[in-house]
């Protein structure tokens, strides 16, 4: 993601990068309004703008994998336990013993999953667009200690190799004989031997990069100096001062809101 050129006095207009910080800033306010608002067309302008981004800087294919492999799962447990099992519904569509499928559930459900869709591409769209070094960089210059930083930094990064490596999860269990019907049992049992190694494999990965830290002695603590220079400006500070104050409203305005409903 860029801003708008710069000319250098030694050649042509090179874009100006926008500080890892102010991408944190705008996906993480985006997150927090979009969940606090709970607005389906908010949803829906959100998950609007961060495909165009994504299609903007030719990440789109990686952000909607990724984005599938995060959404679904959660989309049809979200369909399930809301559709199926939904206590304020009264238009009743189809009924299986204590099983209702009514229009108020679906339409909860459907609520839940555009707004769980349009906080997970904002925080996918910031994941493919972020540089993690000059993140480190960014947050260890105010401050934040070394490790912590780079923990951090690489969290909000794992998004993206999860699909990834979720379709080797996959692909290895075909191998071994897994087939995955139509049949809604065979994709539960499907999605647990895929979800299982997949979370084992993301525990040990963080024991990994634990370990890699400390020999790096990250956990240390002293000054630190840093050898690399993030470009950051006045009218990006102001903007992500903006941000955080924005997201801080709406959250204190929906708690607000469900005191005065309770």
């Amino acid at each position: 993601m860029t801003a708008s050129p710069e000319r250098s006095a030694a050649g042509p207009a090179r874009p100006v990068r926008l500080n890892p910080l102010t991408l944190l800033a705008a996906a993480g306010s985006t997150a927090v309004i979009t969940t606090a608002a709970g607005s389906w067309p908010l949803s829906l302008t959100v998950i609007g703008a961060s495909l165009g981004l994504s299609a903007a800087g030719g990440t789109a294919r990686r952000v909607l994998a990724a984005a599938a492999a995060i959404l679904v799962p959660l989309g049809l447990s979200l369909l399930m336990l809301h559709g199926l099992f939904f206590p304020e519904g009264t238009t009743v569509l189809a009924a299986w013993g204590p099983a209702r499928v009514t229009v108020e559930g679906l339409g909860f459900a459907g609520q839940r999953i555009l707004q769980l869709g349009a906080v997970v591409l904002a925080l996918l769209v910031f994941s493919f667009n972020v540089s993690l070094p000059d993140l480190v960089a960014a947050l260890s210059a105010r401050g934040v200690q070394g490790r912590f930083a780079f923990v951090l930094a690489s969290t909000l990064t794992l998004l993206p190799a999860i699909s990834a490596r979720e379709r080797r999860i996959r692909q290895a269990q075909e191998s071994r004989g897994l087939v995955v019907t139509r049949n809604l049992l065979s994709r539960l049992a499907a999605f647990r031997l895929q979800a299982v190694p997949l979370v084992l494999s993301l525990v040990e990965d963080a024991g990994t990069r634990s370990a890699a830290l400390e020999a790096r002695g990250l956990s240390n603590t002293g000054p630190r100096t840093s050898y690399r220079e993030v470009p950051d400006s006045r009218l990006q500070r102001t903007a992500r001062a903006v941000l955080v104050l924005a997201a801080a409203a709406a959250l204190v305005l929906r708690l607000v809101q469900a005191g005065a409903s309770a």
